[in-house]
């Protein structure tokens, strides 16, 4: 079997288009799929709480839209649990500011920061 410059030729020019088809179908391909979608943010959602006001102050405490003591304890530990998952309690403390009333709650976080979160309880403090 002898192969001259021509055959050469001629095999060079149909490897090159059969790569040549073949870059193409791989960009055809690449190009059809579908975008990723970015994983949806998980929504925190917080009942009855407005927590517009951030609570680092009294200035800005977190206003609880509830009626009794259980229900605003109960609403108070679920905002800190919504922002804080895994703190820890270290203490809790009432102060009144007249006229109003606020729980002040000292957490750490999981990071190991020390936090006061204020809230203000003048809507439901000393009602059953």
């Amino acid at each position: 079997m002898t192969f001259t410059i021509k055959s050469l030729d001629n095999i060079n020019r149909f490897t090159m288009k059969i790569l040549t088809v073949l870059i193409c179908l791989v960009i055809l391909f690449a190009s059809c799929s579908s975008p990723k979608k970015a994983p949806a943010k998980p929504v925190t959602t917080v009942t009855k709480t407005d927590v517009l006001n951030g609570g680092t102050s009294y200035r800005n405490a977190v206003v609880l839209q509830v009626t009794t003591e259980r229900e605003g304890v109960d609403e108070e530990y679920r905002w800190l649990r919504n922002l804080y998952p895994g703190y820890t309690l270290i203490r809790r403390s009432e102060v009144k500011r007249s006229p109003r009333y606020y729980h002040i709650i000292r957490i750490k976080t999981r990071e190991g920061h020390l936090k006061d979160i204020y809230f203000d309880s003048t809507s439901f403090s000393r009602k059953k």
